[in-house]
C-alpha cells in the first residue's frame, strides 16, 4: 500500500494495517505450535492446550475495535537522560502489545509505562512527550485524528473533540471499555498497586465501574504470574449489571477474571424465602457474627471422663484434666472450630506417645497416627468437640428461641429475636424457606467451622447496598488479597445501605483502604445531572455533587402526558435517534407498560439482553436500573417510583438512580404530580 508523505492520516491507515496483519501473524503463530514433543503426560498436554487456546482467544482482532487509539512522541528515549541527546521514539497506544516478525513493537499495551502520559500528559507537566495523537474511528476504519503538541508553549490547552465524541458515541449492545477515554484522575486508581485496598466513591456518569474493571486489567498486567495463582473476582449486583459489563475484560485481552454476584458466592442453599425490611436488616448486622460463634463453639463441652486407649496388651490412660487442658489450648489458640477438631485428635495421640516414652518405647509417628485413630480417641472427640454442620446451626438459631436467646443475650434485644425467629420453623435444612441473608448467614457459620478461600484481588461494584454481614461474606474471600470496592452512597437503596466507607470498610476487613472521590462526570449530560442533584440534600447531604464536564447539555424534558400511550409516544421519539432507549418505570407499572409497547407495535428487551440495531428498547423495572447506561431514557412516573419503596428516602435514592442512567438524553413523563424534592 503506497502513501504520501504529505497525507498523515494515510500513513496512519498503513500502519494499522501493518498492525492487523502482524497481530493475525502473532495468532497464527501460537496456532500452529507443536506441543506434542513437549509434554510428558496428558494432564501437562491437557493443561498446555488451554493456556494455548486462551492465548489464541486474547490474539482476537475483533473488527469493530480500534487496534490502537492513540500516539505518544517522546522528545526523548523513555528512561534516557535528556542531556544524552537520545533521539525520542514514537508509539502507538492500544489495547494490547503487538509486535513485528522481528519482535519490534507496533502497538504497546495502554498497561505498560511508557503509555502512561498518554492518560497524564499535560502543558503544566507534559512528562517528555513532544506529541499527542487521537484517532476517530468510523466503525473499524480510521477517518481522523487530533494533535496536542505538548512542549509548544504557543499552543493553548483546548477540550479534544475526538475525546467528547468517544464519550458521547451512541450505546447499542453491551458495556465497552474506556480505554480511550481514561481521565488523569482515573489512571491514578486504575495504576494504584496491588498490595492497597482502594475504595473508588462515585457519583453517577463519573466512570467508577469502568475504573474497576481497568483496574483489573492493568493488575493482571502487571502482576500476572501472581495474580494467575491467586485469582480474581468482580462482583455485581445482579445477573443483568454482569451480563452488561461482561464483554468490558476480554475487549482488553483478560479472560481469566471470574464474575459472580454476592448471592453466588454464599450460594450453600437453596433460597425459597424473603425476609421483610426488620428481619434482613437484623440479619444483615455484624452482630449476627457474634451470636454465630457463640452458639457454634456452644458445642465444646469439657471432658469429665479420661481417654484409655489399648495397644496389644497395655492400657494408656489420659486423665480428664490433662484432656481438658489440651481443649482450653486449642480455644485460646483462636483457630477455626474445624481444625480445632482435626488437631484435637493428634494432640491427645501426642500425650499417649509421651507416657509410651516414658515408659521405654520408642514410637514413630505412624504410632501416633494410628493412635489419634483409635476408637476411644474418636469417641472422646465427637463428645467433647463434635462436628457441626453450619446450615443446621443457622437453622436451630432461627428456630429455636431458647437457643437463640441464650447466644444472642447482651447482643441482640427482644424484639430483634423476634424479627429472625422464624414462625413455622422448618423440620429440615432441605425443606426450609431460606432467605438471601440466612444464606449470608451460614457463609459466616462455615468460615467459622473452616477458613474461605482468599483470592488475590476482588473488585466489589455497588457496594452502597450491602449489608455489614454481606461485607464480611466478600472480606472472606480477599483477607490475603485487595480490593477495589465501588459505589455511591447517594444511590444506596436497600434498608441497610451503608452510612459510610469507613464503617463499610472495616466489616469489609480493610480498614487501611484508600477512599478517592470521582466527581468529575463523563455520561450524564449537565442539564440532567444538574436536575438529579436536586435530590441531593435530600439523600445525601454530605456528598460533592457531580459536575458533568460534557460540552453538550444533552436533551432534557419534563412532560405531563395523560397516560401510557403518551409514555410509548415518548419512547418512540427517542427511538428516532441513534442508539439505545431505556423505558424506566416503577416496578408495579411495567406490566401495563410492557402491554402499551406490545400494542404500539414496538420490539423491547429486558435488563441484562443485549440490544441489536432492530431492538433497541429496553424496558426496565427501577429496581434494576443501577449500574446500566442507555442513550436516551424515558423515566416513566417519578412519584410511582418514590412510592414504590418502603420509604421515602430510600424511594428518593432509587429516583435519582432512574433519573441519571441516561447519556445523551432524558424526557420525564408523568401523570401525578412530581415529588416536591424535585421542585426547582
Amino acid at each position: 500500500m503506497s502513501t504520501s508523505v504529505d497525507d498523515p492520516l494515510a500513513r496512519e491507515r498503513s500502519h494499522l494495517s501493518a498492525s492487523r496483519s502482524a497481530l493475525r501473524a502473532m495468532r497464527e503463530g501460537v496456532e500452529a505450535l507443536d506441543i506434542s514433543d513437549v509434554t510428558a503426560n496428558w494432564v501437562n498436554a491437557e493443561v498446555l492446550a488451554r493456556q494455548i487456546g486462551e492465548r489464541i482467544k486474547a490474539l482476537a482482532d475483533l473488527s469493530d475495535t480500534p487496534l490502537f487509539f492513540g500516539r505518544l512522541d517522546y522528545l526523548h528515549a523513555p528512561g534516557a537522560d535528556a542531556a544524552e541527546g537520545a533521539e525520542g521514539e514514537r508509539f502507538y497506544i492500544g489495547r494490547r502489545h503487538v509486535h513485528d516478525h522481528d519482535g519490534d513493537p507496533m502497538v504497546i499495551d495502554w498497561r505498560a509505562p511508557v503509555s502512561q502520559p498518554f492518560y497524564r500528559a499535560s502543558k503544566k507537566d507534559p512528562m517528555d512527550i513532544a506529541l499527542r495523537r487521537r484517532f476517530g474511528y468510523t466503525g473499524g476504519d480510521l477517518t481522523a485524528y487530533e494533535d496536542e503538541h505538548l512542549s509548544d508553549p504557543g499552543e493553548g490547552a483546548r477540550t479534544s473533540k475526538l475525546l467528547q465524541q468517544e464519550i458521547e458515541r451512541p450505546r447499542v449492545g453491551p458495556m465497552r471499555d474506556i480505554v480511550a477515554t481514561i481521565q488523569p484522575e482515573q489512571d491514578e486508581i486504575v495504576r494504584s498497586g496491588l498490595s492497597g485496598t482502594v475504595c473508588v466513591q462515585g457519583g453517577p456518569g463519573t466512570g467508577k465501574t469502568a475504573v474497576g474493571l481497568h483496574r483489573v486489567a492493568y493488575l493482571l498486567y502487571a502482576h500476572r504470574e501472581r495474580l494467575a495463582r491467586t485469582g480474581t473476582l468482580v462482583i455485581g449486583p445482579n445477573r443483568s449489571f454482569l451480563h452488561y459489563i461482561e464483554q468490558v475484560l476480554p475487549a482488553l485481552g483478560e479472560l481469566a477474571v471470574q464474575q459472580a454476584t454476592v448471592d453466588d458466592l454464599v450460594a450453600h442453599v437453596e433460597i425459597k424465602g424473603t425476609d421483610d425490611a426488620t428481619a434482613a436488616v437484623v440479619k444483615g448486622d455484624a452482630r449476627l457474627a457474634r451470636v454465630l460463634r457463640r452458639a457454634l463453639y456452644s458445642h465444646v463441652t469439657m471432658p469429665t471422663e479420661p481417654v484409655v486407649v489399648v495397644r496389644g496388651s497395655r492400657r494408656w490412660r489420659v486423665p480428664a484434666y490433662e484432656l481438658e487442658e489440651l481443649v482450653r489450648e486449642l480455644l485460646d489458640r483462636d483457630i477455626r472450630y474445624g481444625a480445632a477438631r482435626e488437631a484435637l485428635p493428634q494432640r491427645i495421640a501426642h500425650a499417649v506417645l509421651v507416657q509410651m516414652e516414658r515408659s521405654g518405647e520408642a514410637p514413630d509417628d505412624r504410632v501416633q497416627d494410628a493412635v489419634a485413630r483409635n476408637s476411644a480417641v474418636k469417641a472422646a472427640v465427637k463428645a467433647v468437640w463434635p462436628a457441626v454442620d453450619p446450615a443446621k446451626l443457622v437453622l436451630r438459631l432461627l428456630s429455636d428461641a431458647e437457643f437463640l436467646a441464650v447466644h444472642a443475650e447482651g447482643i441482640l434485644d427482644e424484639d430483634e429475636q423476634k424479627a429472625i425467629l422464624w414462625a413455622k420453623p422448618a423440620r429440615s435444612v432441605k425443606s426450609a424457606k431460606w432467605s438471601a441473608a440466612d444464606a449470608v448467614l451460614i457463609d459466616e457459620a462455615t468460615d467459622l467451622i473452616q477458613r474461605t478461600h482468599s483470592l488475590g484481588h476482588v473488585v466489589l461494584d455497588e457496594a452502597q447496598d450491602l449489608s455489614p454481614m454481606q461485607y464480611r461474606a466478600v472480606g472472606r474471600r480477599c483477607t490475603t488479597g485487595s480490593a477495589t470496592v465501588l459505589g455511591d452512597l447517594a444511590q444506596g437503596t436497600t434498608p441497610w445501605a451503608t452510612r459510610s466507607w469507613q464503617e463499610a470498610l472495616a466489616h469489609l476487613g480493610k480498614q487501611d483502604a484508600l477512599v478517592e472521590e470521582l466527581t468529575a462526570g463523563f455520561r450524564v449530560p449537565t442539564d440532567v445531572i444538574t436536575y438529579a442533584s436536586r435530590l441531593l440534600p435530600h439523600i445525601a447531604p454530605g456528598l460533592t455533587p457531580v459536575v458533568s464536564i460534557r460540552e453538550n447539555p444533552g436533551h432534557f424534558e419534563v412532560r405531563p402526558v395523560s397516560g401510557s400511550k403518551d409514555v410509548v409516544e415518548a419512547c418512540s421519539e427517542s427511538l428516532r435517534h441513534e442508539g439505545s432507549t431505556g423505558l424506566i418505570a416503577a416496578d408495579a407499572r411495567v406490566p401495563e407498560l410492557a402491554e402499551a409497547l406490545t400494542e404500539a407495535g414496538i420490539p423491547y428487551l429486558g435488563p441484562g439482553e443485549e440490544t441489536t440495531q432492530d431492538t433497541r428498547l429496553t424496558l426496565v423495572p427501577a429496581s434494576l436500573a443501577k449500574g446500566l447506561e442507555y442513550d436516551y431514557v424515558v423515566l416513566d412516573d417519578p412519584r410511582a417510583v418514590v412510592d414504590g419503596e418502603p420509604d421515602e428516602r430510600t424511594g428518593l435514592r432509587r429516583l435519582y438512580v432512574a433519573l441519571t442512567r441516561a447519556v445523551s438524553g432524558l424526557t420525564v413523563t408523568h401523570t401525578a404530580p412530581l415529588p416536591n424534592q424535585l421542585a426547582a
